[in-house]
């Protein structure tokens, strides 16, 4: 097939719309549903996502994704016991693929909402149990067991968007796109991403774990398929913040290092032991848990909505205990897009927990940023490569 077409663009008014190949056949096929114009750019770029990611760690990958950004992507690493609670995997038999996905989803669960879903390997019928309960537009994959199949088709009253994509596809190695009826060309940013590109450390502390290597990867992975301005904090295999399509680099390292911040706070004892009611479902779960979290929840939440959600009114979680909570972490990793032209981005970053940071070089100031490094004992390694994704 050469071509396929949509209800609509971007917006309903957006009208025709279609997929199609100049040369060849499509490499993707829709099992089920009908998925639209959005969902296709989600795909196909959280499909390259994992794929990368597969091919430089050789584990299981996965990836959620919201308006062509990840929310969430992660490797096939086994959850603990908190994180299964955090994730709502408790009592399930998790497959490599489906822990992937749940650490995924679980990186940003109040912007996964809806997600379009990207899977480097064939869809288990763990995962699919995994999916099966949460809110989500589709997901892609090089292929679905039958039984996982079965599940993911009875989502959405059975018009759950389903894509294969043929595993052995290489694009062209020029791209093009429209815009205002001007046609742009480029040649595909198709370099790959390894440990290499942490040889050149530039600070004090030249000392890189394998962990840390592996999660440094995965943020420079992640942010070549996030909108730019970008910056993305990783801890144990897994994304736990990105700020995305920010035209402020601090902002995007305040906007990631606050995901960040809230992932660790979802580990607290107060948040786990949350008394919610049988009947409230995730999504509502997720934003109690957002709400109880933030410096507000006290001025924005009634108690008739308190009486909805919990059996009890919890005891809040004060500044004090998030304060004294946050300032235990560490052993997070942090990368960026592009050069970090000033020091404030480290500060910032270290009030999160990170210890290693890759990012490109080239500021005129990175005197000022290596120095603030050297400060704290942050590792930090310039790739010498800029990640920028429009």
């Amino acid at each position: 097939m050469k071509e396929l077409e949509l209800k609509y663009g971007c917006n309903p008014n957006q009208k025709p719309a279609r997929i199609y190949m100049e040369e060849g056949e499509l490499p993707v096929t829709v099992l089920n549903g009908k998925p639209g114009y959005i969902n296709f750019l989600d795909a196909l770029n959280s499909w390259q996502l994992v794929k990368e990611l597969k091919e430089a760690t050789g584990l299981p990958a996965a990836a959620s994704f919201k308006h062509v950004s990840p929310a969430g992507a992660a490797l096939g690493l086994p959850l603990d016991d908190t994180l299964k609670k955090m994730y709502f995997c408790e009592g399930l038999e998790l497959s490599p693929l489906a822990c992937a996905y749940a650490r995924a989803r679980g990186a940003d669960r109040m912007s996964s909402f809806g997600d379009w879903i990207a899977l480097s390997d064939e869809c288990d019928e763990s995962t699919a149990r995994v999916i099966q309960h949460e809110v989500s537009d589709g997901v892609i994959a090089p292929g679905y067991t039958p039984a996982a199949l079965e599940i993911l088709k009875s989502k959405r009253k059975g018009n759950y968007n389903i894509v294969q994509i043929d595993a052995s596809y290489v694009p062209a190695a020029i791209e093009h796109k429209q815009v205002f009826g001007i046609t742009f060309e480029q040649g595909r940013n198709d370099l790959r991403i390894g440990e290499d590109m942490l040889e050149n450390l530039v600070t004090e502390n030249k000392n890189l774990t394998a962990e840390q290597k592996r999660d440094l990867v995965l943020c420079l992975i992640t942010l070549k398929y996030t909108q730019s301005n970008s910056v993305c904090y990783a801890q144990g295999g897994q994304v736990i913040g990105v700020g995305a399509g920010q035209q402020s680099r601090i902002h995007c390292t305040r906007l990631a290092g606050n995901k960040a911040d809230i992932w660790q706070l979802r580990h607290h004892p107060k948040v786990l032991a949350l008394p919610f009611r049988e009947d409230v479902s995730r999504p509502n779960r997720d934003n109690a848990i957002d709400v109880y979290i933030s410096d507000e929840y006290e001025d924005v939440i009634g108690e008739d909505v308190w009486a909805e959600t919990f059996t009890t009114r919890p005891e809040p979680l004060t500044a004090a205990e998030k304060k004294e909570w946050l300032a235990k972490v560490s052993g997070v990793c942090l990368g960026s897009d592009a050069f970090f032209p000033f020091g404030d981005n480290i500060e910032r970053a270290r009030r999160s927990g990170v210890v290693a940071i890759v990012e490109p070089g080239g500021s005129i100031r990175d005197a000022q940023v290596i120095d603030t490094c050297n400060k704290y004992g942050i590792a930090m390694a310039f790739c010498g490569l800029r990640l920028f994704h429009h």
